[in-house]
């Protein structure tokens, strides 16, 4: 199993440009998406905002669907959920998790607060959302596990908003026993070659490198379970 997982890093690189089934077009993400009643993998639910859902890219190329690829190249038995949604907030997300969760989550990957840090809004209020969501998945599913990514408020909300944004994900991951990706943008933010021209949503290229990124984390805990 660990020369399997040795294999990623070159999956992820050389991992092929799909296109997607509307040729191409902007994946905007339902608020919603169907539990899916046919397939009873365990699922890797994606919880997050627009980088999630792979906001001005086919499907295929945002980096859920890069990890999907490398799960069944390497024979895990697990599906991935992308329920990413563009401007999603950590209170948009306590709205959605009801829903989400009538699936059967074994991971639940939490990529809130970026949209909560660039809109300035309290920070306290974000940690108890995310709190919430994390208390109702593992409610709602006894066993799930949580990878909590961790990102970075914008330089103009000054020092000490920064700060204590940052240090909400680390606590998180600590008092709730999850594990942490310190930054989900690492190596993709402020590199104009790896984002699109908005200098915020990452290109195809971006994602593959949040795809291993979060791979990192994220292979060993399914070497675990599989």
């Amino acid at each position: 199993m660990a020369r399997k997982i040795l294999l990623v890093t070159a999956l992820l690189v050389t991992a092929v440009h799909c296109r997607s089934e509307s040729g191409g077009a902007v994946a905007e993400r339902p608020g919603f998406p169907e539990p899916d009643s046919v397939d009873a993998r365990p699922v890797i639910l994606f919880v997050g905002t627009s980088i999630t859902a792979g906001f001005g890219l086919g499907v295929e190329q945002a980096f859920p669907s890069l990890i999907q690829a490398v799960i069944d190249s390497v024979g895990f038995a697990f599906r991935v959920v992308n329920a990413g949604e563009s401007g999603a907030t950590s209170a948009g997300g306590v709205r959605r998790i009801g829903w989400l969760l009538q699936q059967p989550v074994r991971i639940l990957v939490l990529e809130l607060g970026a949209n909560d840090g660039l809109r300035g809004q309290d920070i306290g209020a974000m940690k108890s959302n995310l709190q919430l969501i994390i208390d109702e998945t593992r409610s709602a599913h006894p066993r799930a596990k949580i990878v909590v990514a961790g990102m970075e408020a914008p330089p103009n909300m000054g020092v000490v908003y920064a700060t204590e944004f940052r240090q909400v994900f680390t606590d998180l991951a600590r008092e709730n026993d999850a594990l942490l990706i310190p930054f989900l943008l690492d190596g993709v933010a402020g590199m104009p070659e790896l984002n699109q021209a908005d200098g915020i949503h990452p290109t195809a290229q971006g994602h593959r490198v949040i795809a291993q990124t979060v791979w990192d984390v994220l292979g060993p805990l399914l070497a675990q379970l599989n």
